[in-house]
C-alpha cells in the first residue's frame, strides 16, 4: 500500500472536512530528499491504514497550497488534527520520528 496523490487543493479541503487525523507530505518531483522519505510514507500509510489517511501533495502542482501552509521548503510533512494544522515536519527524518509524531495525535 501506498500514499496516494491528493490532486488538488478542492480535494485537500475535502479531506481536511472529513478526516479526523491526516497527514499530507508535500514532495516534487525534482526533490532528491522527498525521494529518500517517500518509502517511509509509503510504510506509515500501510501501517496506520485502519486510523489515519496518508496522502502525498506535488506542491509544483499545486502552489496555492504552499503559500496557504507557509511551506518554504521540502519535504514537508503536514499533520492536520479535525482539519486544523497541529505540526509540519520539514526536511529528512527516521520512520520513528515520523511515527512518533503521528503517535501523539492517536493517544
Amino acid at each position: 500500500m501506498t500514499a496516494v496523490y491528493i490532486q488538488d487543493e478542492t480535494e485537500l479541503d475535502t479531506l481536511l472536512e472529513t478526516e479526523p487525523l491526516l497527514v499530507v507530505d508535500c514532495t516534487a518531483t525534482w526533490c532528491g530528499p522527498c525521494k529518500l522519505i517517500a518509502p517511509l510514507i509509503d510504510r506509515l500509510a500501510a501501517e496506520y491504514s485502519d486510523r489515519v489517511k496518508v496522502f502525498k501533495l506535488d506542491l509544483d502542482a499545486n502552489q496555492p497550497v504552499a503559500k496557504r501552509f507557509a511551506i518554504r521548503s521540502i519535504p514537508a510533512v503536514m499533520f492536520f488534527e479535525q482539519g486544523k494544522l497541529a505540526q509540519t515536519v520539514v526536511g529528512v527524518k527516521t520512520y520513528e520520528e515520523f511515527s512518533s509524531t503521528l503517535d501523539k495525535y492517536l493517544a
